[in-house]
């Protein structure tokens, strides 16, 4: 696996005492939703090793935390070098108080947000330095106007990130702030490292390599305690039959001396 070993100055700020900020409204969509878990399901193992990223799908993204004025809930939100423990006390992500914006943010679309996802959030999201902006939808672009779509931040501009279509369907595009591809695959989110070519495993992928790996556990752990057993019986076995030559000794002894 690719190493994360942070080069960067962790934000330790801990401002875990003020507020939390209120939860934002939830999206209706449940398949929006589910994407979203993915996401975090597919992030946060891959940089288990590191305790200074932040992988969230919920709370919002403000400059300033005492105004309700700022409403963006981002989908998706990626900060390296930061105390995630104090942003997801405080629920959600200020950047005056963390000391610098998320390096990446991800919205997935749906149809009441689909508009806002390019348009106003774009804008607002590089208003708020994010260094790199992504928008994803399902549909190949109903939505959003495109499949996968991403932007680095150039002087107060998203550019946009080289997006390639593969003949198998495959949409792709390289983001340089998580090192990985990421892959519209017949309308699902997949990440990709580009130095194995490898998918990361989503959460179903993950469970069913677990379940795999438990029935093995399960399978070894009969065999031990079946061999246990069989032990177990044959020292049982053992000393009943030394009991037993020696009640008999004692016997023959006994009838000797009479």
């Amino acid at each position: 696996m690719t190493s994360h070993s942070s080069t960067k100055k962790r934000h330790t700020t801990d401002y875990s005492h003020v507020e939390p900020l209120p939860d934002p409204p939830r999206e209706p969509d449940m398949n929006q939703r589910r994407r979203i878990r993915a996401f975090d399901g597919i992030l946060v193992p891959y940089f288990a090793d590191r305790d200074d990223v932040l992988i969230s799908g919920d709370g919002y993204l403000r400059y300033n935390g005492s105004d309700p004025s700022e409403r963006l809930a981002p989908d998706c939100v990626v900060a390296f070098g930061v105390n995630p423990d104090a942003i997801e006390a405080r629920n959600g992500y200020v950047i005056s108080e963390v000391g610098k914006p998320p390096d990446f943010v991800l919205e997935v679309a749906s149809r009441s947000t689909g508009h806002r996802d390019y348009t106003v959030k774009r804008a607002r999201y590089a208003a708020y330095d994010v260094g790199e902006y992504w928008h994803f939808d399902h549909t190949g672009g109903a939505y959003h106007g495109v499949a996968l779509w991403g932007g680095v931040l150039v002087d107060g501009e998203y550019v946009s990130v080289e997006t390639v279509h593969e003949p198998d369907g495959l949409i792709w595009g390289h983001s340089e702030v998580l090192e990985l591809d990421l892959c519209w695959d017949d309308g699902e989110l997949r990440f990709r490292d580009p130095s194995t070519g490898e998918f990361l495993p989503t959460p179903e992928e993950t469970r069913a390599a677990l379940t795999d790996a438990e029935v093995q556990a399960a399978e070894s752990e009969a065999r031990a305690e079946a061999a246990e057993s069989r032990a177990e019986a044959d020292r049982a076995a053992r000393q009943y039959a030394e009991a037993r030559a020696a009640s008999l000794e004692a016997e023959l002894r006994q009838l000797r001396r009479q």
